[in-house]
């Protein structure tokens, strides 16, 4: 079967699987009380040394018509020194409800948003200096941020690696400009490369830029472009995600015209033309299923050692069982806990000054998913998963049928195999071991397509 009848075929709406359960699918959320226990069981317990902690800056300027990241738009500055306090006030309620975080050793602090570097050096220097100096970091540690090019001063880089911060991801999305018009992100590659720049002559050990495929106007000859760009500049990591059409939840994204959006086989071949681009001709290695990187970059790396990750920041090369969410609508993890803050800023920020943990919902994995998350996450960064229950095997191989027919996968006893020519539907595959996704079929649309 040729690649256009594949994709007509398979490109249905599939979850991402940066978490197992899926969001929609989370139930029996826990109390505060329960997810307090669930980090110290955690920090006690695991065998993966240290933990993670990611901090959610929720503030934009302007809003990106394609982003689906929870954010807030605003100009006003005088927001940064109250967001700022209550981010530490959370911090402050865990400190105190468990200790162990100041000894365990802090692997991995990711900052993330919206907007990081909305926050002026001197706000974040405010934010994160108390976090540092009440953790515990060894070598190993890793301080990454990401950041708008447009927003980012020198001085910003220089106050987050004078933290030790040695990672930075730039969004740069695309670099045409009429699509760079409808999606209301005007950004010129001259902006990128000053930010990519600076960041290598402080010594950032590794740079990424995160680019989107299918985004309206897109043409194969514009992200040829684009990632050519991008060859030019050799960012060491490069995240190359499908663009998330969600309407339902996004409304900024109802301004896009049909007519406008690369669909199926035609959003597909964008992907395949960077792809081709970026391993034949730059020598990247392609990681999972929407990540590249140079053979020296730590993600290649984790990927020979199989030590790769995959968790709510997409592929990491660390993996920590406690991830530590900060800020309005952040998410944590833990092997058998999902947490997620408030998500509206107002109701955030009333919970973190009373002195609470501000939980607005998670989930508590049973045994069945912890065992089919780990499927999953085996499926997603190792192209294969042994299936040990006799039972699962069959339903797994006749859900599986026809991508075993089109000689995507294969099943040779108890192990599942994504082929070459399956990696580009690696999300359908996944959906054969998604047990809750088996059980209970959404009756309204929830997921993005999966090409």
């Amino acid at each position: 079967m040729n690649f256009s009848l594949l994709t007509k075929k398979y490109d249905v709406p599939a979850p991402r699987y940066t978490s197992y359960p899926t969001v929609p699918y989370w139930e029996n959320s826990p109390t505060t009380t329960q997810w307090i226990h669930s980090i110290r069981k955690t920090l006690q317990t695991s065998k993966n040394p240290g933990w993670s902690l990611y901090v959610h800056i929720p503030f934009c300027e302007s809003l990106c018509t394609f982003c689906g990241c929870n954010n807030s738009i605003t100009r006003n500055h005088a927001v940064e020194t109250p967001y700022v306090e209550q981010v530490l006030a959370e911090w402050a309620q865990y400190l105190k409800e468990v200790p162990e975080l100041r000894t365990q050793p802090l692997q991995v602090l990711h900052l993330g948003g919206g907007t990081p570097t909305f926050l002026s050096p001197q706000s974040l220097k405010q934010l994160l200096t108390p976090i540092l100096e009440s953790t515990r970091r060894e070598a190993s540690f890793e301080g990454s941020v990401e950041v708008d090019p447009r927003k980012t001063t020198r001085e910003h880089l220089e106050l987050l690696r004078s933290l030790g911060f040695n990672r930075i991801s730039l969004g740069v999305q695309d670099l045409d400009p009429e699509v760079q018009r409808v999606i209301h992100r005007n950004q010129t590659l001259e902006q990128t490369l000053a930010i990519t720049q600076i960041a290598r002559e402080l010594g950032y050990e590794s740079v990424n830029w995160d680019l989107i495929y299918g985004l309206p106007l897109q043409t194969l000859e514009k992200i040829e472009r684009t990632a050519e760009a991008t060859l030019a500049a050799k960012p060491d990591r490069i995240a190359l995600y499908s663009f998330a059409l969600v309407p339902w939840i996004k409304p900024q994204q109802r301004i896009f015209k049909d007519s406008d959006l690369p669909v199926g086989a035609e959003k597909r071949a964008l992907y395949e033309k960077a792809r081709s681009l970026l391993m034949e001709r730059g020598g990247y290695r392609e990681i999972g299923m929407d990540h590249f990187a140079l053979p020296s970059d730590g993600l290649s790396q984790s990927m020979d050692s199989g030590r790769l990750h995959r968790n709510f920041m997409g592929y990491v090369d660390q993996r920590t069982d406690l991830l530590l969410g900060l800020g309005v609508s952040a998410i944590s993890e833990t092997p058998e806990c999902f947490h997620q803050n408030e998500k509206v800023l107002n109701l955030y920020s009333q919970r973190t000054q009373q002195g609470e943990i501000p939980t607005h919902r998670g989930h508590l994995l049973t045994d069945e998913d912890r065992q089919a998350r780990e499927q999953i996450l085996k499926l997603m960064t190792q192209w294969k998963v042994e299936i040990s229950d006799s039972n699962e095997q069959k339903v797994i191989r006749e859900m599986l049928s026809e991508m075993i027919t089109d000689r995507l996968v294969e099943i040779d006893g108890s192990n599942l195999r994504i082929l070459p020519e399956g990696k580009p539907f690696l999300r359908n595959a996944c959906m054969a071991l998604d047990r809750r996704l088996r059980a209970k079929q959404p009756h309204a649309r929830v997921f993005s397509q999966a090409l």
